[in-house]
């Protein structure tokens, strides 16, 4: 029999860190956008459910947030179906906060609106700058 020498395993290599937006620190700026996220939703459903009748309200209430996360989830999401140009990213999350904005002013609550869009622009400032980094 041939002599052979003991073969010892290696362990695996270490994972390079990834960079993107799955692996990024969780920032109190972080928090704050995802809660301007989750209000522009619950403005669509509550602009649908209040400033329709019966039966368009119902449609409207469901729709435009299922529309809205549907888009959001395409476009702008960290795993965003459709990768396009962070320009074009940013246009679509102004497109949203916009009409979330125009859904309080028609419910007569111009205030709560452009309050809405002043975070909404601030957050979306630094959030783009971060991810332009």
């Amino acid at each position: 029999m041939p002599d052979t020498s003991r073969v010892e395993p290696t362990p695996p290599a270490a994972p390079h860190a990834q960079h993107g937006p799955a692996h990024t620190k969780i920032t109190a700026l972080h928090v704050v956008r995802f809660l301007v996220e989750l209000f522009a939703i619950f403005t669509f459903a509550w602009w649908g459910f209040t400033a329709w009748p019966f039966a368009w309200n119902v449609l409207v209430g469901v729709g435009a947030p299922a529309v809205a996360i549907v888009v959001w989830a395409l476009f702008v999401s960290p795993k965003a179906v459709i990768r396009v140009h962070p320009f074009i990213r940013a246009g679509v999350e102004l497109l949203v906060f916009a009409a979330a904005t125009v859904a309080w002013w028609d419910l007569g609550q111009v205030w709560i609106g452009l309050a809405f869009a002043l975070v909404a622009v601030v957050s979306g400032v630094f959030v783009g700058r971060e991810r332009l980094s």
